[in-house]
């Protein structure tokens, strides 16, 4: 384990324990990777309802202000912030539709080399109930879809976070992006 991880690994620690110095540290040595990963969630594309800065800093927030905050690494924790992220771009598409239909477009594409069109806040709701859907049929193959998509976690660091060996990953990649695609088809019909 290198010194970023035992650090990061002493500094979830105390946060665990209610030590605010610790939950700024924390977010200073976090925040170049937390935006990273916020700019992967988003997709690095313009005409969301929220930008990436707003979506670390309130991410940040509700993981470490959670009653239930205990990531068992860094790893784990990243894991959880893209969740995070994405429930709180749902949220705020929900939000965005509630005022005005139609929204603002979410460009979304389960193919790791090509990004379809653009895809209105509506599809991306559609896409979250369908994630909640795979979960209660699939819920490793869920934690894979966040960790590959949402993390932009390599097959290998998906394999560590949900404790499978790569292979898995590789099939469960496969089955949840089929059973995705399927949903949202179905959904536009």
């Amino acid at each position: 384990m290198d010194s970023q991880e035992d650090r990061t690994s002493a500094l979830l620690r105390l946060v665990k324990e209610g030590d605010a110095s610790a939950s700024e540290q924390l977010f200073d040595a976090l925040y170049d990777e937390l935006h990273r990963l916020a700019q992967r969630v988003r997709q690095g594309r313009a005409g969301e309802t929220m930008n990436t800065t707003a979506l670390v800093h309130e991410a940040y927030i509700k993981l470490v202000s959670a009653d239930r905050f205990d990531p068992e690494s860094r790893l784990h924790f990243f894991r959880t912030a893209a969740r995070v992220m994405r429930q709180i771009l749902v949220d705020a598409a929900r939000r965005k539709l509630a005022g005005k239909r139609g929204g603002d477009l979410f460009p979304v594409t389960f193919n790791d080399a090509v990004h379809s069109g653009p895809m209105a806040a509506d599809k991306l709701l559609a896409l979250d109930q369908a994630m909640d859907r795979l979960a209660t049929v699939d819920t490793r193959a869920a934690q894979v879809v966040e960790c590959r998509y949402f993390a932009g976690l390599t097959v290998e660091e998906t394999a560590t976070a949900v404790g499978v060996a790569p292979r898995t990953v590789k099939r469960d990649w496969r089955v949840a992006r089929a059973f995705l695609t399927a949903e949202l088809t179905g959904a536009d019909e």
